[in-house]
């Protein structure tokens, strides 16, 4: 009996971390799926500037509201996030993390976009204060 239960000990000493792990990547799914919302406004923002002539401009947006009145885009209701900015000079899209595990909570997650110079299309590279493994593989 006294084997059944250590090796029973043992499996939970490992299963928990990595359920957590998995559960938090599960909640940062939401996170990033939201965060796709900004990316798509800020690019077609970006490309209206450019096509208008008007250069490579970002919107200036440092809250959940402005991104909402600038760029349309609501994250008001979703739990997960607890700040998103977007940088006026930069574009860097800047998102503060909240209700989801003692790892992660309080982190940032920023996405920086890198334009091309043939065609002006943009890419974005994950980043931020987060631990690189709950970061989305790009």
């Amino acid at each position: 009996m006294l084997v059944v239960i250590t090796i029973i000990g043992i499996l939970a000493a490992v299963a928990i971390p990595m359920y957590i792990d998995y559960t938090t990547k599960a909640k940062l799914t939401e996170v990033t799926n939201a965060i796709s919302y900004v990316v798509t406004a800020v690019g077609i923002y970006h490309h209206d500037g450019v096509l208008n002539g008007n250069g490579n401009g970002w919107p200036d947006c440092g809250s959940i509201a402005e991104i909402q009145t600038s760029l349309g885009v609501g994250l008001a209701a979703i739990g997960r996030i607890s700040a998103v900015s977007v940088d006026k000079n930069t574009g860097v899209i800047s998102v503060t993390v909240a209700n989801i595990h003692s790892k992660v909570n309080g982190s940032t997650i920023t996405l920086t976009p890198s334009i091309s110079a043939s065609d002006s299309s943009l890419s974005w590279k994950w980043g931020g204060t987060i631990p690189s493994q709950f970061l989305p593989r790009e």
